[in-house]
């Protein structure tokens, strides 16, 4: 996120929400500005492709019950997965007067998790289940940058596109599916004027954290009848979520996005590639050690309980305890 020094976010913060949308005309029109402001890619496509007005009034429509019913299914596992961890995730994020949401991958809000006192403010800025926060929407957001983008984002008040908007500071990380598509986002929005730097910086490395034990725990779920292997890093990798799912020939038939692009997998290479091959080759060989490390790392997370670490690689007990013997793993 720019510094509170770039000179193009102090003009924006002086001028106000009747200046702001000159402002980013400005910033999309001139070359100079553009390279200082963070997010004038961002602005150019929301004002040059999307074709919004930054002072226009953002969108206050939603889907019906039926409408939003309808997105919450089709996202069924995504939510499954993910409730628990937006549940701890606003224990915190709440009580400091933020909203928590998860959007599915067109940006439309399918989960909230706000306070009831501070309920009446964030609707008011339609950031309520139901509404489209893309950024063919809304321009510049915390959510739907996110996905334009498919990166982390914290969007600083007047960075955000609309001037209507320029109140939230909004921490948007990536969900990515199974198969590396993006799955949808989880964002923090706050519109506590109180808000600093330091703490916005604190709570995204939050939602990352959340966004990568959901992915974790998705592909875990798209490929229970395969064993989980972790690779490079493993899941809180710089890269990503670095996991593979093995058949019982040790064939990769599922890759997280950051193995894929990690380990160079193709999707013509799913369900045919040796797992060996794109591991690697050591004294031992390199998928010997990393199913050692896996294995030995469910033990850890499981309290040293075999039953409950051979259910979290997939795997029967009996299963655990041969390939256990084999790779010299005491248990």
């Amino acid at each position: 996120m720019p510094s509170q020094g770039d000179d193009t976010h102090q003009r924006v913060g002086r001028g106000g929400p009747r200046n702001h949308a000159e402002i980013v005309r400005d910033v999309v029109a001139s070359s100079s500005a553009a390279g200082r402001a963070g997010f004038a890619a961002s602005w150019r496509r929301s004002l040059m492709h999307h074709k919004i007005d930054p002072g226009q009034k953002g969108r206050s429509d939603r889907l019906s019950a039926a409408e939003i019913r309808a997105r919450r299914e089709a996202s069924g596992l995504l939510l499954k997965i993910a409730t628990p961890v937006l549940d701890r995730l606003a224990r915190a994020a709440c009580d400091a007067g933020c909203t928590v949401l998860l959007s599915d991958a067109g940006g439309l809000i399918l989960d909230e998790r706000v306070r009831a006192g501070d309920q009446v403010d964030f609707h008011a800025s339609n950031l309520v289940t139901g509404s489209d926060w893309s950024e063919g929407a809304e321009g510049t957001n915390g959510i739907g940058t996110c996905l334009a983008e498919g990166r982390p984002v914290t969007v600083w008040r007047d960075q955000h596109f609309r001037a209507g908007n320029i109140g939230l500071t909004c921490m948007g990380a990536p969900v990515f599916g199974a198969n590396g598509d993006l799955a949808g986002v989880i964002d923090v929005s706050s519109a506590r004027s109180d808000m600093t730097e330091g703490y916005a910086s604190l709570v995204s490395l939050t939602v990352q954290d959340a966004a990568q034990r959901i992915e974790g725990d998705l592909f875990r779920a798209s490929y229970q009848s395969a064993r989980i292997l972790s690779t490079g890093s493993g899941e809180n990798a710089p890269q990503g979520v670095m996991l593979l799912a093995l058949d019982r020939d040790d064939l990769v038939v599922g890759a997280t996005r950051a193995a894929r692009r990690y380990l160079g997998i193709e999707d013509s290479q799913i369900g045919r590639l040796p797992a060996n091959d794109v591991i690697g080759q050591g004294p031992r060989g390199g998928l010997e050690e990393a199913q050692r490390a896996a294995m030995a790392r469910a033990l850890a997370r499981n309290g040293g309980n075999v039953s409950a670490a051979a259910r979290d690689l997939g795997i029967a007990r009996a299963t655990f305890y041969r390939k256990a013997k084999a790779l010299n793993l005491g248990v």
